[in-house]
């Protein structure tokens, strides 16, 4: 398969150039539809938790903090519903240290309905900007491993910031064109397919898909999605999942390619039981059953389609035995640098020139050929590591004496703004945390604390 550009749909949360696609039409696309109401679909935006479990309560004290109140979302412990927002939730605190994750509560729902259980090996494959290689990786927790796939460079660059601000150290990213000739067959548990699309379930934000996307120049973004279906269906093990999912209306990318997975793919469906808090519109095909399309006015949300599958034969693979790339990082290294590796899922940290990354143990068993990148934790210079102002998955539980933990935020924030606080006998990179809460490593020089990103 020849290399394509930036193989995504326009998104709602994005800006960028949609995908130049080239193909043949399977199934006819019907017209466009009209752009839904913005009004009719008041309420506050909604954002997702990115913490362990138990520090959920202490990230809700740190946006309550700065004026922030919100309500649960009834589909996920996870999710919750801005209620008031005195300075932009984007802004906030919680979300500059990668806290919270703001998305339409729509594009929540395909980590949700696939469903990885702790510990599985996940495979995004078209996954910038990243809030759903994200959510799969809190889902698949430590232990568990996703691997997020862009194309597009700059959409990538995008996908590994929001990765790095979220602290998820169990994800790396890659960027292919064509997954099929690196992986063998079934090498994934689990597969999220979200693929390039029409986005006419986005209107009320991306009005121009509706010109762009109209008639038949939506058959490119068809050929391309069964293209990638048929990839998705070898990549997935014997027993494993793929939840395929879009933000469109239109038919052809959703009960006709479902019909087509089916029809062609050695796949069966899996009826999806209806999240609580949406109202779902009936299947567009009588011969499409279980899946779920969002009726986006009345659930104050994008419109999108969800279809599960599970992997009914084929092979199951095994670890290709590539082994961790780089030069080993010793923890004795990290413990000099006042770092805790325990926070740390299973895996190494591994030098890259000066720069040094986490590799999860499951990435060690990813394929020859395929080029990925893990986990930013710092730099590695003249024998001395020096963590990243953001790698708050090194820093150990706040005790006396090893870091600052403020009760208000007038500190950190002054320590944002460019100011210096007395250092005191703090070690040169003390750890920052609010009520317990990690957020990073500040710096020391002299007798004076800083913080700073570079």
């Amino acid at each position: 398969m020849p290399p394509r550009p930036a193989q995504r749909r326009p998104d709602a949360r994005d800006t960028h150039v949609l995908p130049d696609v080239s193909g043949s039409a399977a199934a006819a696309a019907p017209e466009s539809p009209a752009s839904p109401d913005a009004a009719a679909r008041a309420g506050g935006r909604s954002f997702r938790l990115v913490c362990a479990p138990g520090d959920r309560e202490r990230v809700e004290d740190l946006l309550a903090a700065t004026g922030h109140t919100f309500a649960p979302e009834p589909f996920s412990p996870w999710c919750r519903k801005i209620v008031a927002e005195p300075v932009p939730l984007g802004s906030s605190l919680a979300a500059r240290f990668g806290y919270i994750h703001i998305q339409d509560r729509s594009s929540m729902l395909p980590p949700l309905l696939l469903d990885p259980p702790p510990g599985a090996r996940v495979l995004d494959m078209c996954a910038a900007p990243g809030g759903k290689t994200g959510f799969l990786a809190q889902l698949v927790g430590k232990e568990g491993f996703v691997l997020g796939n862009e194309p597009s460079p700059d959409r990538l660059a995008t996908l590994r910031q929001t990765l790095f601000r979220e602290s998820l150290a169990n994800a790396a990213t890659c960027a292919s064109t064509d997954l099929e000739p690196y992986f063998p067959e079934g090498f994934f548990s689990h597969i999220l397919l979200d693929p390039p699309c029409s986005g006419w379930g986005t209107l009320d934000k991306n009005p121009q898909a509706a010109r762009i996307w109209a008639g038949d120049k939506v058959a490119p973004l068809v050929a391309l999605q069964r293209k990638l279906l048929a990839t998705a269906a070898r990549l997935l093990a014997p027993g494993g999942r793929l939840l395929y999912s879009t933000c469109t209306t239109n038919v052809a990318e959703n009960e006709d390619q479902t019909r087509f997975a089916l029809d062609e793919l050695p796949l069966a469906p899996v009826p999806l039981d209806p999240p609580s808090g949406f109202v779902f519109e009936a299947p567009a095909r009588a011969d499409v059953s279980g899946v779920l399309r969002v009726d986006s006015r009345a659930s104050a949300a994008q419109g999108f389609y969800m279809a599960l599958f599970v992997k009914t034969a084929g092979a199951v693979a095994s670890d290709a035995g590539r082994g961790f790339p780089g030069v080993p990082l010793e923890e004795k290294n990290l413990v000099a640098a006042g770092c805790d590796p325990a926070g740390l899922p299973p895996g190494e940290a591994r030098v890259f020139g000066d720069k040094v990354f986490f590799i999860h143990a499951a990435a060690a068993g990813l394929p020859e050929g395929l080029r990925y990148q893990g986990h930013a934790l710092g730099t590695f210079r003249a024998g001395v590591f020096r963590p990243h102002a953001r790698a708050r998955a090194l820093l150990a539980p706040w005790r006396e004496g090893a870091g600052l933990n403020e009760d208000a935020l007038s500190r950190i924030e002054a320590l944002l703004a460019g100011q210096s606080l007395p250092a005191a006998a703090l070690p040169a990179r003390p750890g920052l945390f609010f009520r317990g809460l990690p957020l990073g490593f500040a710096s020391r020089k002299g007798a004076r604390l800083l913080w700073s990103d570079r």
